[in-house]
């Protein structure tokens, strides 16, 4: 037995090293010489308030140079979370350049999260609650995921095949994202806060920001709650982050890819979501180029992360 342990180590050990550097680094910048297409969606948004593209990345910017506290909270938040601040900026920078307009103060993100405390919010569509709806039998694969991520990516997966855009006992469904559809209790295509943060996505970050920040959990029967924690700077700060560190971890886990010091590929992760999916995807696809003998394929930045990518120097200026 102790003959055959030096060589089992050894083994283990070099397998170890060979799956450490199997790890691709992606180096910064942008894949794409020119910006991707732009959504129309964005594009008419954008015009319909009257404004650019770029009016509202100097916003933004503005908010971010002028707030030398709202820059400390995100360099706190990004120590929290082992990733670089400029992940945290590229993400806002992202989210109010081309969703919706920056507040002129950070003041105004404290102060309607406290409006939200006051109005009753339901997550429901049809008149059915969302708690009642993941109890539909369709959704019994979900039952044994007990970590909140599993938990919400497992149901919105069951959404997207047995309920988007089909007729399910007699009721329709949209051809939509569940997000949208459940989580949106005002208007689709609803995001709030700092981060432009999807409740769905506060939800499935709940246990990891529990474990590495000490917040509450989040609970989907309280709607109220996940909005203020959405729209306050000092809660949400931290959903972003573990959002960002999330898709950082899945590229390197199941991808083969170091996406760290790209904040352009994590700022497209962060507009795109699902990236476990995503890295999936790319992996499968490299394992096809592998086998033929092609050079693998880097992620790339769409147009949201590439705009992220071309103002680095900027960004980086300011942390």
């Amino acid at each position: 037995m102790k003959k055959l342990f030096l060589p089992l180590f050894l083994a283990v050990f070099t397998a170890s090293i060979v799956a450490a550097s199997a790890v691709t680094p992606v180096p910064p910048g942008n894949r794409n010489a020119e910006q991707p297409p732009i959504p129309g969606a964005s594009t008419h948004r954008t015009q319909a308030t009257n404004t650019t593209f770029q009016a509202k990345y100097r916003k933004v910017y503005a908010l971010l140079a002028n707030d030398a506290k709202l820059r400390g909270k995100i360099k706190q938040a990004a120590a929290t979370y082992g990733i670089s601040p400029l992940h945290i900026a590229g993400a806002i920078v992202g989210e109010h350049t081309y969703n919706v307009d920056a507040y002129d103060r950070l003041q105004t993100y404290y102060v309607k999260a406290i409006s939200y405390l006051s109005s009753k919010l339901t997550f429901a569509y049809g008149g059915e609650d969302i708690s009642d709806f993941v109890q539909r039998p369709q959704f019994a694969s979900c039952a044994g995921k007990s970590d909140s991520y599993a938990l919400w990516t497992c149901r919105e997966r069951v959404w997207n095949s047995a309920f988007r855009g089909k007729t399910v006992g007699g009721k329709s469904f949209p051809d939509n994202r569940f997000g949208a559809v459940f989580f949106q209790p005002y208007y689709a295509g609803q995001t709030f806060g700092l981060g432009q943060l999807n409740p769905l996505t506060a939800l499935q970050m709940s246990d990891l920001v529990h474990k590495v920040s000490g917040l509450p959990r989040l609970d989907v029967g309280d709607p109220n709650q996940v909005y203020k924690t959405i729209m306050d700077p000092d809660l949400t700060l931290n959903y972003v982050a573990a959002t960002l560190k999330k898709s950082i971890d899945a590229y390197r886990s199941i991808a083969g890819f170091d996406i760290s010091q790209n904040p352009g590929i994590t700022a497209t992760l962060y507009n795109v979501g699902n990236p476990d999916q995503r890295a999936y995807a790319l992996k499968a696809e490299n394992d096809k180029r592998r086998a033929a003998g092609e050079p693998e394929k880097l992620p790339e930045e769409n147009y949201y992360g590439w705009l992220v990518n071309d103002k680095l120097t900027e960004l980086q200026a300011l942390f």
